[in-house]
């Protein structure tokens, strides 16, 4: 309300947060085990090799590329074409790197996506096709073959030179389902007898919570414990632990809900001045000064620290807002915060000064994270 020149404002937030964000008095939802954590398993392998890709228009290797043109060469003396690289002189070749990710779960036959990086001077691998390659795991096993024709999502117009219109990377590429499984990991017979889950998200009192959970979803108190704040283990007895009981109840475990437990965090970018809050964020007493802004929150017993109500004072020429005085009490909630604060017109800017200023004083009560 205006009046004699004075506007009284009653509330002021500390920083913008996720819209629509529920109160601490709001039901918390529970979250399935499988969105939560996942069941350790044999580890994946990176699967790695090199190829030729074939059919571009002019925009290969050149002549400094000479590994280029020995693997061309020793794929036509494959072919019982006898040449020399030195014979070799085209254009619309590129050697290339092929990657690629082997699961435990894959068997042979089964397909998987590929990437391939040029590994010469080519300017482009629009339009190429990889031609057939191995891929081999760490222990030198050939694990995959790949073959097929080069995605790139983009495109070069005018072969680099000048003028030339290019969008997106087009040395890089993908050949989806381009990889077969020719070989697969080594697989256990039979499983231990415990499985272990992994949080995504390593937290005490979920993990906590999540094996108070299992235990009361099976009836079975002491089924799974909690080894640290990221791992889960619940035994199996005899008839569980066959391969052909395993699945089952995995699938089993999986729908289990638990309610995790958040930690107070902010996190804020200053290049995009993006600010991301957790609902359990809460800020206690403090008196503080920020350009023409002065925020104060109060104690337990709502002492006013600046000594005077919440005010903005409009001058001819411009408008000092003077904020100083909280009507939410000792730790206002992020909510209660962020409503007002926004209506105020503070910038993000402003919000990421505030809330490093807070945690310096002690008075944010969440983890700060600045990227």
């Amino acid at each position: 309300m205006r009046a004699g020149g004075f506007i009284r404002v009653g509330v002021l937030a500390v920083c913008a947060a996720v819209c629509g964000m529920c109160s601490r008095a709001e039901a918390v939802a529970s979250v399935r085990i499988k969105d939560l954590a996942k069941v350790q398993t044999a580890q994946d392998i990176q699967l790695t090799g090199v190829g030729l890709i074939i059919g571009l228009e002019g925009t290969g290797d050149g002549r400094r590329a000479e590994f280029t043109f020995q693997m061309m060469a020793n794929m036509m003396h494959r072919m019982k074409v006898a040449v020399t690289p030195e014979q070799v002189r085209v254009r619309n070749v590129a050697g290339v790197s092929v990657t690629g990710t082997l699961t435990p779960h894959q068997r042979k036959g089964s397909r998987i996506d590929v990437h391939v990086a040029s590994i010469g001077d080519a300017s482009s691998l629009q339009g190429g096709m990889l031609l057939l390659s191995t891929m081999m795991g760490p222990d030198g096993t050939v694990y995959a073959t790949a073959q097929g024709p080069i995605s790139i999502g983009g495109f070069n117009l005018g072969g680099g030179a000048a003028g030339s219109v290019r969008k997106n990377h087009t040395v890089v590429g993908a050949v989806p389902n381009g990889g077969i499984i020719v070989e697969e990991m080594f697989q256990q017979e039979e499983l231990n007898k415990d499985v272990t889950l992994m949080l995504y998200d390593a937290d005490w009192t979920t993990a906590s919570r999540m094996a108070f959970a299992i235990g009361e979803h099976f009836g079975e108190g002491d089924l799974a414990r909690a080894m640290d704040a990221g791992t889960i283990v619940v035994a199996l007895n005899s008839q569980r632990s066959q391969l052909n009981a395993i699945v089952d109840f995995v699938a089993e475990l999986e729908k289990v809900e638990v309610i995790p437990d958040l930690p107070a965090r902010v996190v804020v970018n200053e290049r995009t001045g993006t600010v991301i809050i957790g609902e359990n964020v809460s800020v206690s007493a403090v008196a503080m000064s920020h350009g023409s802004l002065q925020l104060k929150i109060p104690g337990d017993e709502g002492g006013d620290l600046f000594g005077g109500e919440a005010e903005v004072v409009e001058e001819p020429d411009r408008l000092h807002p003077i904020i100083s005085s909280f009507d939410v009490g000792a730790m206002p909630t992020v909510r209660e915060l962020v409503r007002n604060l926004n209506a105020l017109g503070v910038t993000p800017r402003d919000l990421i000064s505030i809330l490093q200023a807070l945690k310096t004083a002690g008075a944010l009560r969440a983890e700060l994270i600045i990227q």
